[in-house]
C-alpha cells in the first residue's frame, strides 16, 4: 500500500499543473519545472477572490445602497467612480452585454503613461480621465496579427513570427512560460503543439461559431465619452479569432464606461433612476472605428479588402450554462 502511494506520488509530480487562467486545451503543455510557480498563481488567484467576495463584494454593495438611496456621502461614492462588481450584480450580465460586429470593435483604449495621468481603478465603474482618447487599432495589433499568421501558414507553423520568437527563447536558454496558463514552451515539439491550440481554437469558432463558454472571463469593451465601445483588456484572441473568420456578431460585456457619458445620460439622477437610464442607453452604444484625437502613431493605411473572406458554418452564438 506504502509502495503504491509513493510511485502515485512521484507521478502527480512528474506531470505539470494549469494555471488559473488555462484552457484545458493546454493540459500536455504543462510541466513539473514550473509547477511550484503555477501553485503560486492559483494561490494568489484564490486569495483575491476570496478577498473579493468576502471584503470587496459586501463593501461595494453597501457603498452603492447608500449612494442608491441618496446618502449625505453619495455624491463622494460617485465621485469614486461605484463599485464595479457591486454594480455588475445590481445591473444584471445581460443588462451589460452588447453585442457587435468583430470586424468593427477595431480600436483600444490607451491610458496616458502613469507621470502623465493617474489611472482609473479597476474596482471603479465610472472611470475619468483621457483613456479613450487614446486608441490603437486592433487590426495592426499582436494578437490579430497572430491569428492571421497561423491561419496563413497552418501547415508550416515554424514559418510564423511567434514561432521564432518562440524558438529566440529557447536558444537563449530563457524558453517561453506563463504561470497563468502552466505552459512551459522549452522544446520546438511544444512550441508547434502551442500554436496548434490557437488554431484549434479559431477552426471550432469557424465551425460552431462563438462560445460564451470558453474563456475566464467575457471579452471586456468600456464606453467613451461619446457613447462608442472601446475594446479592452481580456479576450483579444478571442476576438481576433471573429474577426477573422468574420463572426456577423458576438457577445461582449461593459466593464466601465466614462464619467462624462455617464454624466450626460444620467442627467443628475442617482440610484435606480440613474440605472436604469444607463441600461436603456448601453443599447444605443457602437463600436468606435475612428482614430482617437491623442493617438501617438498616424493610422494606418489599410487596404479596402483587408478581412478575408467570411469563413464559417454556423455562426449562431452558443449559450452557456
Amino acid at each position: 500500500m506504502y509502495a503504491f502511494g509513493k510511485e502515485r506520488h512521484k507521478a502527480i509530480h512528474a506531470q505539470g499543473m494549469l494555471g488559473p487562467g488555462a484552457d484545458a486545451a493546454f493540459t500536455a503543455l504543462t510541466s513539473p519545472e514550473i509547477r511550484q510557480r503555477v501553485r503560486i498563481a492559483h494561490l494568489t488567484h484564490r486569495w483575491r477572490d476570496a478577498l473579493q467576495q468576502s471584503v470587496g463584494l459586501p463593501l461595494g454593495r453597501f457603498a452603492l445602497q447608500r449612494w442608491a438611496e441618496h446618502r449625505t456621502e453619495s455624491r463622494y461614492i460617485e465621485a469614486f467612480g461605484l463599485s464595479r462588481h457591486a454594480l455588475e450584480e445590481e445591473l444584471g450580465s445581460t443588462a451589460l452585454t452588447l453585442h457587435v460586429d468583430p470586424r468593427k470593435l477595431i480600436r483600444i483604449a490607451v491610458h496616458a503613461p502613469r507621470h502623465l495621468e493617474k489611472r482609473p481603478s479597476s474596482l471603479a465603474f465610472i472611470w475619468d480621465g483621457s483613456w479613450d482618447l487614446r486608441r490603437e487599432d486592433l487590426r495592426v495589433g499582436t494578437r490579430y496579427r497572430l491569428i492571421s499568421e497561423l491561419d496563413e501558414n497552418r501547415d508550416h507553423l515554424e514559418r510564423t513570427e511567434r514561432y521564432k520568437d518562440l524558438m529566440d527563447c529557447i536558444e537563449r536558454g530563457e524558453p517561453w512560460a506563463s504561470h497563468q496558463q502552466g505552459v512551459l514552451l522549452d522544446t520546438p515539439e511544444k512550441i508547434l503543439d502551442y500554436l496548434r491550440v490557437y488554431l484549434h481554437f479559431l477552426d471550432d469558432m469557424a465551425a460552431n461559431g462563438y462560445d460564451p463558454a470558453r474563456g475566464k472571463d467575457p471579452i471586456g469593451v468600456a464606453i467613451s465619452r461619446e457613447g462608442r465601445i472601446l475594446k479592452i483588456n481580456r479576450g483579444l484572441h478571442r476576438l481576433a479569432m471573429a474577426q477573422r473568420i468574420g463572426l456577423p456578431s458576438i457577445p461582449v460585456r461593459v466593464r466601465c464606461v466614462h464619467r462624462i457619458w455617464w454624466d450626460r445620460v444620467t442627467r443628475g439622477a442617482s440610484g435606480v433612476a440613474a440605472m436604469e437610464q444607463v441600461r436603456e442607453a448601453l443599447q444605443q452604444c457602437v463600436p468606435e472605428e475612428a482614430p482617437g484625437p491623442l493617438d501617438e502613431d498616424p493610422p494606418p493605411i489599410l487596404p479596402d479588402d483587408f478581412w478575408p473572406p467570411v469563413r464559417f458554418r454556423d455562426a449562431r452564438p452558443r449559450c452557456s450554462h
